[in-house]
Order: structure tokens, then sequence, then C-alpha cells
């Protein structure tokens, strides 16, 4: 028997079923948009050869993928940035976050994300880059160019991420610390003799004190006692096509209108079930840094 999710509108209810079929439909669209490969990162585990690595602030923005005349999100679409953002920019791929700083996620994404740009508010932008997409080229030859790009380009919101190097974990748990501490989000290690090319591996790794992870919303399940008559959790799918459910993190507001069915959300969690399972889910966003007219 499938599963009966309440959508919370009325007395209606759809399976799952119905449901993946919706979520495909919403995401099919005549002119689909083609993602930029880039390279995703896998989890930091203590054990890794840290001397084959290096390390930089895991940075709270939004992925950008400059292509030499305009800015293309995770997801194939265009950022309009300002052309005095751009104006110095070197005419080749460059890799990397549009940041405003720690802890400006929220107002960065409605920034970056409009399809007019407003001027003043890309003032506190800049673009930090953290790789050269150059193929059958190893990552320590790849950032020493991408250097000399960036102090070649003279422009004030281009801005190279550092790179340095850690003795061992727990010069890097000392490290992560400071920066939590800091309200910074994390650590980045990027294999020195890593190639450029897409999809996960272990030649990016995150370090944080908390993991988190992408999901789609396939269904809401209604609330009881307090929350009744608003959302209680949502069910959502992984990448791998798991699905669980997320009943913590909200607040009421989320709960009285919920992330939509097709809506990706970012949550945290702690380690795994024996069963494969994120483990203490908890809510922490929709990913919302899509331009507004993507589809």
């Amino acid at each position: 028997m499938p599963i009966v999710i309440t959508r919370l509108v009325g007395a209606r209810t759809l399976t799952t079923g119905l449901i993946m079929l919706l979520i495909v439909f919403m995401h099919s669209s005549p002119a689909k948009a083609q993602p930029p490969a880039i390279p995703l990162a896998n989890v930091y585990q203590q054990g890794v050869d840290l001397q084959a690595y290096w390390v930089s602030e895991k940075l709270d923005g939004v992925r950008a993928y400059w292509d030499g005349q305009q800015f293309w999100s995770r997801g194939g679409h265009v950022y309009q940035a300002p052309a005095w953002f751009t104006k110095r920019f070197p005419n080749q791929p460059l890799d990397g976050e549009l940041w405003s700083g720690r802890g400006q996620f929220s107002a960065l994404s409605g920034t970056v994300r409009k399809q007019q740009s407003v001027a003043e508010e890309w003032q506190s932008v800049r673009f930090h880059v953290f790789d050269l997409p150059i193929k059958n080229t190893p990552f320590s030859t790849r950032y020493q160019r991408l250097k000399r790009l960036v102090d070649e380009s003279v422009s004030s919101y281009l801005v190279l991420v550092e790179q340095s190097t850690v003795k061992d974990h727990a010069a890097l748990m000392k490290k992560l610390d400071a920066i939590v501490a800091a309200d910074g989000e994390g650590l980045m290690l990027k294999r020195k003799a890593g190639l450029y090319q897409s999809g996960r591996s272990d030649d990016l790794l995150k370090v944080k004190t908390v993991q988190d992870a992408e999901a789609v919303v396939i269904g809401h399940w209604p609330g009881k006692g307090k929350y009744r008559g608003m959302m209680g959790a949502l069910e959502v799918a992984l990448e791998n096509g798991r699905r669980f459910r997320i009943g913590t993190g909200f607040s009421d507001a989320d709960r009285r209108i919920p992330p939509p069915i097709g809506a990706t959300v970012t949550f945290r969690y702690r380690g795994f079930t024996a069963t494969g399972l994120p483990r203490f889910a908890s809510y922490l966003r929709v990913r919302n840094d899509e331009p507004e007219n993507a589809r």
C-alpha cells in the first residue's frame, strides 16, 4: 500500500506515486537549462591524509560559475549581475561563491536572484573564486594561475579564496572551532593533485561541526496538538531516492506556509541511522539560490 500524505489543502490527499509525477511535471520545461559541470563536495572523515589537501573557509554564499561573460547558477540559470560589477573580470571561466559576509545568506540570496539587479544591494557582494575550470591540470597548478588572474583583474569585486595547509586532524579541528566561533560555517578541503571534474568526489571535502544536505519535498504531514491545522513534518526524498521525514527546525510561519512540493530544502543532521538515513534531521531553509524566473 502506498503511503498517503496530506498536503494541507482541505481534505484532499495525494499518494507518493502521484506526488513524484507532480515533481517531474513541475521540473519539466520546453527549454530546460543546462547546469554547469562543477565539482561537488563529499563529507570529511577523520583519517584523510591532510598533507594532500589545501584548506579554506567554507563560505555560506551562493555558488556561481562565471563563464567569461555572465554568472550561472548550479541549476543552469543566469544571475543578473550589474555590468559594473563584472567589468574587470577575466574573460575566462571561474568557479566561486557570491558572498556578502558571514550570516548574510538570506539577504544575499534576495539580491542575486532578482531579474532586475539593484545596484545598491550588489555593492556589498563579492565574487570569491576558489577554482579555475581547466581540465587535466592539478588544483595546485590551477590555483597559482587563478591567483595571477585575480591580481591582474584589479577588480574590487573579485576576491581570491585563500588556501593554506594544516598539519593534522587536531589542527584542523582547532581551525574549525575558530571559524565557527566567529560565526563562520565551516571549512573546505581541496586535494592538491585533484582535477577539475563534475560531480561529488573526495577531491573536495566539507568540514563542519554539524553536517547538512539537501532533499526534495514530496509531501506534507499534518500537525498534531499545538500544530493542529498546520504542517507537522515534511516528507522528503534524497538524491538517491531514499525518503524520510523532517519534523523539527521549523518556525510557526514555516508550519503555516510550508515549503511547497518540489522545493529543494537544506537540513542539518548528525550522522546516520543503522539503515543509512540522516540522524536527527532538522530543517534549515529552502535552497532558494536560483534566479526568480527559474522553472
